[in-house]
């Protein structure tokens, strides 16, 4: 008698289909485009399941040996996100964008990934098996979570955290799910509405064809799961030590940016916060230019601090 096929774990992202998987990945290499060329990609191993790797880098030797950037993306979405961002980082330094498990990806993710202490343990084997010893690692949103917890939980491979209107500062309030249903819902509106309502809900997926395609294709085909992002207390915050640079939407409905603008700084020594105007939750998107250059200039200077360490990129 035949066996009945396993059914997949409740606990573990999925695709609900090799059809679906492949579309998702066709609409991922089309936003991938839209940003710097990988130079390699590769697979690495975890506790977790597989995670896939994009390594980008410059050509310039004094640059390939600068600390290398590690991007972390937000819910929901895969590397590909940060297409406005790896030209001009990859230009300057090393980087490595991860595909992170329990989201769409490329990332094979086969076991359960629960807790925030489990996140920061996928991270630190991710990091070991592509033997970065030292990193500035950036998240965007649920991405910021992840990138904080690592520096409350497991910093030694920090040089610096950069927080892009990031998760884990406080609870996500009914708002930024009606932000985030309002935004899937637009993106099957007619195409001469959609530059007013990307304008309105800020929200570039809407008049970006290949992030419109990638957003909706995501939601169609994968089962999220992943650790919920509970928000730091500020006894928890306070044992951060890593330089910490938080840049906040200015409109941002994922968090209240003058509260977290005034107490980040005041509980983690040294961080310094930005508000950048003109934007809600993504201004790495919508202000591409000037947020590349600032996390830059914030990397540099954490690099020629005397207590920094150098170490090169490996692969």
């Amino acid at each position: 008698m035949p066996k009945t096929p396993a059914r997949p774990q409740a606990e573990v992202g999925r695709y609900v289909s090799d059809a679906w998987r492949e579309r998702y990945f066709a609409a991922c290499d089309a936003v991938h485009a839209l940003g710097a060329p990988a130079l390699e990609e590769r697979d690495v191993e975890t506790s977790f399941g597989a995670t896939h790797v994009y390594r980008y880098g410059p050509t310039d030797s004094a640059a390939a040996s600068r600390t290398p950037v590690v991007l972390i993306h937000g819910a929901g979405s895969c590397s590909a996100m940060w297409y406005p961002n790896t030209p001009d980082l990859s230009a300057d330094r090393p980087v490595y964008a991860l595909d992170t498990p329990g989201d769409p990806g490329r990332s094979v993710h086969t076991a359960a990934l629960h807790r925030p202490e489990h996140a920061a343990q996928w991270l630190d084997e991710a990091l070991a098996e592509l033997a970065l010893d030292r990193v500035h690692l950036v998240g965007s949103s649920y991405g910021g979570w992840l990138a904080l917890n690592q520096a409350h939980r497991s910093s030694h491979r920090l040089a610096s955290v950069t927080l892009l209107d990031p998760g884990g500062l406080e609870k996500v309030g009914p708002r930024f799910f009606v932000w985030l249903f309002v935004s899937l819902f637009a993106t099957f509106a007619p195409k001469p509405l959609r530059p007013r309502l990307a304008a309105w809900l800020e929200q570039p997926a809407l008049v970006v064809p290949e992030l419109r395609t990638m957003t909706r294709t995501a939601v169609r085909a994968y089962r999220i799961r992943r650790p919920a992002p509970r928000p730091l207390s500020d006894d928890e915050l306070s044992t951060v030590r890593t330089p910490l640079y938080l840049v906040l939407g200015k409109r941002s409905l994922l968090l209240h940016p003058h509260r977290q603008a005034e107490r980040v700084p005041r509980l983690v020594p040294g961080a310094r916060a930005e508000i950048i105007s003109g934007t809600g939750h993504g201004p790495q998107i919508d202000h591409a230019e000037v947020i590349n250059r600032r996390i830059l200039d914030f990397m540099t200077t954490i690099d020629s601090s005397p207590t920094h360490e150098a170490s090169p990129s490996a692969w």
